[in-house]
């Protein structure tokens, strides 16, 4: 069960707080909008460049979409894997590297990812568990 996967993917950055290697949408429309400003009036911009770079802008805004998309799918999947997980058995690593194990008896969806609640067998509760910290699901 490949849940390390989807607690990593869960809790990688958001694009916009990523470091910029290239340009984005904003600094296009910026560009765009200035080179329309101080474009010489006695030569304007040529139409097969003007819809060139509007082709260029749709196909940005068009990516940006399909990555929400591909985000949005990603946590509908941890969320069911998630649901699949109640009242299993699991064993958890806890931050200090040792291990617990116990039923999984609750499920939280916050902006950090999926979270899960563990009961362990001497009933102490385990709380804010991500998917990542576990190691081990038995049914």
């Amino acid at each position: 069960m490949p849940v390390d996967a989807i607690g990593s993917q869960l809790n990688t950055t958001a694009a916009s707080a990523t470091p910029n290697s290239g340009i984005n949408e904003q600094d296009f429309i910026k560009l765009f909008v200035s080179e329309l400003q101080f474009q010489d009036p006695m030569q304007p911009l040529d139409n097969s460049q003007f819809l060139t770079q509007l082709a260029q802008f749709v196909s940005i805004e068009q990516q940006s979409e399909e990555v929400s998309g591909i985000n949005n799918l990603l946590t509908l999947n941890s969320s069911d894997q998630s649901l699949g997980l109640l009242t299993h058995t699991v064993e958890v690593t806890n931050a200090d590297g040792s291990t617990a194990s116990g039923k999984v008896t609750g499920i939280q969806y916050g902006a950090n990812g999926v979270q899960v609640t563990v009961t362990t067998s001497s009933n102490n509760v385990l709380t804010n568990v991500n998917l990542s910290q576990i190691q081990l699901v038995t049914p």
